[in-house]
């Protein structure tokens, strides 16, 4: 009986210690986003994309932000950058307007839509077109968090079928 007593004992004294620690060892540091970012990818993760010439479409790049629940508005700029190979309104058209996005608190995804139009390219030039962030209104990392910066920008090359 004196040693069943001394198990349940020491039982509920690890699971005392076990909660006090789980309860401890947690503060805001540890959210699981601490480190707040905005990022572009395609579909899959994808940092480069293609898009042929003779499409009629308007396709949407989204910018994604990751952190806690925000209390104001972000505002996340981004630079269209365009090949030589590239002529805003014979190849694409740009849908969104402006250079920035306006995240509301509660979104986490914003899309820069580009209208593109049939047009065949000349494969010996530049024919991207590069989504880059440049910046935004709470300082959070551009890209995924580390030093390559991947997911800063996003590159879309047009190529005929």
């Amino acid at each position: 009986m004196k040693n069943k007593m001394s198990m349940e004992r020491i039982l509920l004294s690890f699971f005392a210690i076990w909660m006090c620690l789980s309860v401890t060892s947690c503060s805001d540091d540890d959210e699981p986003y601490d480190h707040p970012f905005v990022h572009i990818m395609a579909d899959g993760g994808a940092s480069r994309v293609t898009v042929n010439s003779d499409v009629n479409n308007v396709n949407s790049y989204n910018v994604y932000l990751s952190s806690k629940a925000l209390t104001k508005n972000l505002v996340v700029n981004y630079e269209i950058l365009i090949g030589d190979g590239l002529q805003a309104g014979r190849d694409f058209e740009l849908v969104t307007q402006g250079n920035s996005l306006t995240f509301l608190p509660g979104i986490y995804d914003m899309a820069v839509r580009i209208r593109w139009k049939p047009n065949k390219v000349d494969p010996t030039k530049n024919n991207t077109l590069t989504i880059r962030l440049t910046g935004n209104s709470m300082d959070f990392t551009l890209g995924l968090p580390g030093p390559d910066g991947l997911q800063r920008e996003l590159v879309i090359e047009k190529k005929n079928p």
